[in-house]
């Protein structure tokens, strides 16, 4: 490991600067550093400890002001504190060792050079400034043993006590290796708890910015679940009012041209076309109810923050499958006889077949399926009345659970009707259904015949086999 992948200097983090409140609490830290080194300095004044001190009180106040009023810039200018707290130490140690060496001064030097490394912004100027506060230390302790007088008044300490050796070590070893041991744990202990406290900084920081990115992608995967919910709403709303509208229009028409000469078929177009009114007014008060209901359901309510949305063509599946409020369930495949029933008219013949692989395959399948499938039968019949000169419209639904998959085919007889192209929803609607339940959609005219032909399917339980979105195509 480098030293700049070990200090940080290879991060592209940096430690925001402190605030007012942090720079008032430094102002006041300074102050009780004051009061302290000061208290310490005169409890061993009183002790005899600084009679032999070469310079008189006022320096040493002096010494003592000027380290406690680094205190108050620790977090504002790190790396600058730094520098100066060695700088401070060579020269205190060699004008005034005594003053220096107290433990108030010793614990403020430690506390200081910590501050630097943990709070330093620019990390390489960091580990310059404590290059140097090392160098400068290495080089005060090399001289001071190269004279002999370090060892020589370290040694006068033990003199009266240790006249020999008596350990290990002879008495001059020892105190040298006493003193670099001193040392290595001063600065080395300063500089790895500031760095611990840096790294500490860095990773709480990584944390928030991870938990208000969550919140916000959150947030978004909710946006995006109410936009999904309206688009269901919409496209409900789509084929309930277009199917029904479309057979009461076309019903209206087949009487209006059958009155005379067919009373009974007129009748029976009118029977449609009242049919039809109640059953758009009931479906779309039942979509609506799912709207203004004031009982929550368990599925509809809002995902915690992280938590995976389910797809847009799954949301609100009490809407689908029913409600415990009374209200009826949505169409399944087995109402699609009576769909064809009622999309029929005196000019055009509707029917379906479902085709199951299996006894009672149909009813198993996923509650959102058969809703998805049944709307594509009613869109493609309204479609076929809309838009076609068809004499018949055929709807065949196969349930195949050996290959769990259900398909939809609807095909007409007829040809385009000048001036009705529509507006693309219904066939829009048809593929968001198919691409949120994991299906795919082909819709074109017919190979070899007149008419039209759409083609849908699913996979039974209504769920994506894959991440990609499936295949939906216009074919000719």
């Amino acid at each position: 490991m480098s030293i700049d992948s070990w200090s940080g200097a290879d991060e592209a983090w940096e430690r925001p600067q402190p605030d007012r409140a942090h720079l008032r609490q430094d102002l006041w830290l300074a102050l009780g550093a004051m009061v302290v080194i000061a208290l310490g300095a005169e409890l061993m004044r009183s002790l005899g400890a600084f009679d032999e001190e070469p310079h008189g009180i006022p320096w040493q106040y002096l010494a003592m002001a000027s380290l406690a009023a680094l205190v108050a810039f620790r977090r504002s200018r790190p790396v600058l504190v730094t520098v100066l707290v060695g700088v401070h130490m060579l020269v205190t140690g060699m004008v005034l060792p005594m003053t220096m060496s107290t433990l108030p001064m010793q614990v403020l030097y430690f506390f200081l050079i910590f501050s630097g490394v943990s709070w330093a912004r620019d990390r390489r100027a960091l580990v310059a400034a404590v290059g140097l506060v090392l160098t400068l230390m290495v080089a005060w302790l090399a001289w001071t043993f190269a004279l002999g007088r370090g060892v020589q008044q370290m040694m006068s300490y033990f003199a009266d006590e240790v006249p020999e050796q008596i350990g290990l070590f002879e008495v001059p070893v020892a105190v040298v290796g006493f003193t670099l041991l001193n040392n290595v744990l001063f600065f080395g202990g300063s500089i790895l708890l500031g760095q611990l406290a840096w790294n500490g900084a860095r990773r709480t920081a990584q944390v928030v910015a991870q938990a208000a990115t969550i919140e916000a992608q959150s947030a978004r995967l909710r946006d995006q679940a109410v936009v999904a919910e309206r688009l269901r709403i919409a496209r409900e709303l789509h084929d309930v009012v277009a199917h029904h509208v479309s057979v009461m229009g076309v019903q209206a028409a087949a009487a209006r041209r059958v009155m005379d000469r067919d009373p009974a078929a007129a009748a029976t177009a009118l029977s449609a076309v009242e049919q039809s009114s109640r059953d758009a007014v009931g479906q779309m008060r039942e979509l609506l109810g799912t709207l203004r209901s004031d009982d929550v359901d368990p599925g509809m309510a809002p995902a915690p923050a992280g938590a995976p949305v389910p797809p847009a063509g799954l949301a609100g599946r009490s809407a689908i499958e029913g409600s415990p409020s009374g209200r009826s369930p949505q169409p399944t495949l087995a109402e699609l006889p009576a769909l064809a029933e009622r999309a029929s008219t005196p000019t055009c013949r509707a029917s379906v077949t479902v085709v199951e692989s299996a006894p009672g395959a149909a009813a198993r399948v996923a509650p959102p399926v058969q809703l998805s499938a049944y709307r594509v039968v009613q869109e493609a019949f309204a479609n076929v009345h809309r838009h076609s000169t068809a004499r018949s419209a055929s709807a065949v639904v196969r349930v195949d659970e050996d290959a769990d998959r259900l398909e939809v085919e609807v095909v007409d007889d007829g040809t385009a009707r000048v001036g009705t192209s529509g507006t693309g929803l219904g066939l829009r609607g048809m593929r968001e259904r198919a691409h949120h339940l994991g299906g795919g959609v082909e819709v074109g005219p017919r190979t070899g015949s007149s008419g039209w032909r759409v083609r849908v399917w699913f996979p039974l339980d209504g769920r994506s086999r894959s991440a990609a979105a499936p295949a939906s195509a216009v074919v000719g």
